[in-house]
């Protein structure tokens, strides 16, 4: 302990700049846990945490009874998984693109143009989308051009998920390459002149010394995302919802919204919320343990 306290009194500033982010977490990641005990209440604003009614898991027994939980938690899982499976290996795909690339002017060109969706709001995003597939948007135009009939991308419950999922991979899939390029800018580059010694091929020395140098990053992120497969990112959905699509792309984050603020029911909203981060957790420890069990260094 002793030894300790004289680290922390030797290196004084650098705890002290550590310190905004350190009551960052304390204040409104920490402290609000608290507030969990509403999931096991009737919980009555006016009354408050004292004065409502202690329920026990009534919530929870409700939730894994309800239908309606089981249409929103296979929705939010299905375009989680989209998300995993679909949208996230493209920035690997489109790093191992750009790492490819000679012409550092042409490069650096690219990169700049698809970081830039990243910093537009998901007002704008989805903005940009009903306009363009609305029924008398520019897609739709387009085919009636060529005699086709308009297609309702906006209200046919069918194409909610892969809309979520093109826009999510056009908003953030030139921002995830940036770690991705980080760890191959590491690479030592006498690993790509032996490969080329050996008698390899660009295609060969992809798979056998540019994957392998960021395995590990990919596992990494990989848990990281595994722990938010409960977290679609309400305000696209949000955004994206409408009364004939409601089945289809209403998830855990919008179901809260609507039942704890819309409805009132506050108790309940807070028992599928903290479900929904108790999944999150066994997900990123399972998930770390297995990457340990294949070799990989994992979170922790």
């Amino acid at each position: 302990m002793s030894k300790l306290l004289n680290r922390m009194k030797r290196e004084r500033y650098i705890y002290l700049l550590l310190l905004p982010g350190v009551l960052y977490f304390i204040l409104y990641r920490y402290v609000p846990m608290a507030g969990l005990i509403i999931a096991f209440q009737d919980y009555n604003p006016f009354a408050g945490f004292k004065g409502s009614e202690w329920i026990g898991l009534s919530h929870f027994t409700r939730m894994f009874e309800s239908s309606e939980v089981i249409q929103v938690l296979v929705n939010t899982i299905q375009i989680s998984l989209l998300q995993i499976f679909v949208a996230f290996p493209v920035s690997i795909i489109l790093a191992l693109m750009l790492n490819e690339m000679r012409n550092e002017l042409y490069k650096r060109f690219i990169q700049s143009m698809i970081y830039l969706p990243h910093f537009l709001s998901w007002v704008v995003v989805v903005g940009i989308f009903v306009v363009f597939l609305r029924g008398e948007g520019l897609v739709n135009s387009l085919l009636a051009s060529f005699g086709l009939e308009a297609i309702p991308f906006l209200t046919d419950p069918s194409y909610f998920k892969p809309i979520i999922i093109i826009q999510v991979i056009w908003k953030e899939a030139g921002w995830g390459t940036i770690i991705f390029l980080a760890a191959l800018s590491g690479v030592n580059p006498s690993l790509y002149e032996a490969a080329v010694i050996d008698g390899a091929n660009r295609w060969r020395q992809l798979w056998h010394v540019t994957l392998p140098a960021i395995r590990s990053v990919i596992v990494i992120l990989f848990i990281l995302r595994l722990g938010n497969v409960m977290d679609t990112g309400f305000e696209q959905i949000f955004l994206m919802l409408n009364p004939f699509n409601m089945d289809a792309g209403n998830v855990l984050d919008t179901y809260v919204y609507f039942k704890g603020i819309q409805q009132g029911n506050i108790g309940f909203a807070t028992a599928v919320g903290m479900f929904k981060g108790l999944v999150g957790l066994v997900l990123v420890l399972g998930a770390n343990k297995l990457a340990k069990r294949f070799g990989e260094e994992g979170l922790y």
